[in-house]
């Protein structure tokens, strides 16, 4: 449940500040510069960091840097033909943890969430306080809200499924957010939407953490390479956040394109990912 002063959100607030120096600064700050910024001791902001992290700041900064998704695109693109042919589908190992995933049928989605019964609280993220939903079949929403809020955090999730009926209680879905965040054990979704959007979903599961891919090669893997623009609807409407990686998805030409819950956010998720995987 949501703990603003929780060790996990303190650290994530501590690399939001950090993260918003970085971005204001001319070029690479040192450590010394990054903690007095801080008012932290150096040693003390390179063991938070690097908890957060699991980097050290200097190393971290250098995903942080603006072009970090060109050079991604350049050195760490997935091919999701590849991915999905060796095995990197709904029942497979995805993004460092075990996913297992069903999706809604047509006709339950175009009833809007009648009958359904979605669980709801906050928890606790390494990205800041994150809103989780779930049926009793899994996971169907994570939602940010350090950039967005928690009231329009709870309006947007909530209206996406109008007809279902809403209970605050965060026991059923701990152990699956739990899971999620500590990226070890399996984490059940149960995908809600419509058809053309759980074929996009799929292939956003096929991107392994530290990678990226663009909108036009999803558009490719689904079998539509005209329906960029559907895709990228398709990607901004993901309801599952961080799992259903749509922050792995960007532009041709490297730029980051948009993100439903602050490209803040998705700009923190991809350093994150992409440090750990390159330590």
């Amino acid at each position: 449940m949501l703990q603003r002063d929780t060790e996990q959100g303190y650290h994530f607030h501590v690399m939001r500040r950090a993260i918003d120096a970085i971005d204001a600064a001319d070029g690479p700050l040192s450590l010394d510069q990054l903690a007095t910024k801080m008012d932290m001791s150096p040693a003390h902001f390179q063991r938070l960091f690097s908890q957060w992290a699991g980097v050290s700041p200097k190393r971290y900064q250098q995903h942080l840097q603006l072009d970090q998704a060109k050079r991604m695109l350049a050195s760490n693109m997935t091919t999701l033909a590849t991915s999905h042919e060796l095995g990197l589908s709904g029942t497979g190992r995805l993004h460092d943890l075990f996913i297992k995933w069903e999706a809604m049928s047509p006709g339950e989605f175009a009833r809007k969430g009648a009958g359904l019964t979605i669980y709801w609280d906050w928890f606790d993220s390494p990205f800041g306080p994150s809103l989780a939903m779930g049926t009793e079949r899994g996971l169907c929403g994570i939602a940010f809200s350090s950039e967005t809020g928690p009231d329009a955090a709870m309006q947007d999730m909530t209206a996406r499924w109008p007809n279902a009926g809403f209970i605050q209680d965060g026991a059923p879905l701990a152990p699956h957010i739990q899971t999620a965040y500590a990226q070890k054990g399996e984490t059940r979704l149960h995908m809600i939407g419509a058809p053309f959007q759980i074929k996009v979903w799929e292939a956003l599961l096929r991107i392994p953490s530290g990678q990226v891919t663009t909108y036009s090669e999803i558009a490719q893997s689904i079998g539509n390479p005209r329906a960029v623009r559907a895709v990228g609807t398709a990607v901004g409407r993901n309801p599952v956040s961080w799992l259903i990686p749509c922050h792995r998805a960007l532009r041709k030409s490297g730029a980051l394109g948009g993100y439903h819950w602050g490209l803040p956010v998705k700009r923190a998720l991809l350093a994150y990912e992409s440090a750990r995987a390159d330590s």
